[in-house]
């Protein structure tokens, strides 16, 4: 409606500050995430996303900062982000903060251009698996598992039972199938811009400079200098944030938290601080 009054005034009046909305995606991807430890997945992004895209704005900018995850949610985080990029007719362009690894790479690929920082860190285009064995530490302290199952399969890659062969090649031929669809996807949307590079798919990770030269963004430079060279100089950025209340948020009125979910849900958030910052380390960040 904007756009169109803007249409029907006199050229002399009509404005020439463009408006672009701006999403920021920080953080680890995993479904879940809670008031004590928020995550990146579809839920808690698809508000922010459609508002983003409903904007009477030429392109939609999403800044990404993010180690990685869910490969799951990230897919479904760049489905959403493409469906209404092609329903409403919009460029999207995504500027990388720190870092767009793995998961977050995946979702930077939904972007029409990807600009970062010659220091960001890009690529990591692979799949990871990780976890802890305590077969000897239960046998130390004297404690018996007992597991019970209908279906010969259903205690696999149990932790604290000893690592069985066959379970670990199960486990890499899912991972498997897995990195072939992000490999997929990388070179759906990259096209002909990937170099022909033996370590492009290997989960190896680079900055952002030498990313150019491998494809795997467009160019160097940050969000407000590339938008005001795009759009002209009065651009304005406007931030997409969700609706926040101190009451609304830790549930005071409405659905009143007890002492036992809040300390529930503050140990998860322990538990999920502790794997996102794992994923950031592995970046050394």
């Amino acid at each position: 409606m904007k756009r169109l009054f803007n249409r029907l005034l006199p050229k002399s009046w009509r404005s020439t500050v463009v408006t672009i909305p701006v999403i920021r995606l920080q953080g680890a991807i995993m479904a879940g995430g809670g008031q004590f430890r928020p995550s990146l997945s579809l839920a808690s992004t698809a508000g922010l996303i459609e508002k983003a895209f409903g904007f009477d704005a030429p392109a939609v900018a999403i800044s990404i900062n993010s180690p990685g995850g869910s490969p799951v949610q990230s897919r479904l985080i760049f489905k959403r982000i493409r469906d209404l990029a092609a329903e409403k007719n919009k460029k999207v362009l995504v500027f990388v903060e720190d870092v767009a690894a793995s998961g977050g790479y995946m979702i930077a690929v939904a972007g029409d251009e990807i600009f970062a920082d010659p220091s960001s860190i890009v690529g990591s285009i692979g799949v990871v698996s990780a976890s802890f064995g305590f077969p000897e530490l239960m046998k130390k302290i004297g404690v018996e598992r007992r597991v019970h199952t209908a279906g010969q399969n259903k205690a696999v890659l149990d932790p604290f039972k000893p690592e069985k062969k066959e379970d670990v090649e199960r486990l890499k031929a899912l991972q498997l199938e897995v990195h072939e669809t992000f490999i997929d996807l990388v070179k759906e949307r990259r096209g002909g811009k990937l170099k022909d590079d033996p370590d492009l798919f290997t989960g190896l990770f680079w900055t952002a400079k030498r990313g150019l030269e491998l494809g795997l963004v467009d160019a160097l430079g940050d969000m407000r200098s590339v938008l005001k060279t795009r759009f002209g100089d009065k651009t304005q950025l406007k931030l997409i944030t969700a609706p926040r209340g101190l009451f609304g948020r830790f549930g005071l009125f409405g659905s009143r938290l007890s002492a036992p979910d809040i300390a529930a849900a503050a140990a998860n958030g322990v538990l999920d601080a502790a794997e996102e910052r794992a994923l950031w380390a592995r970046f050394g960040l």
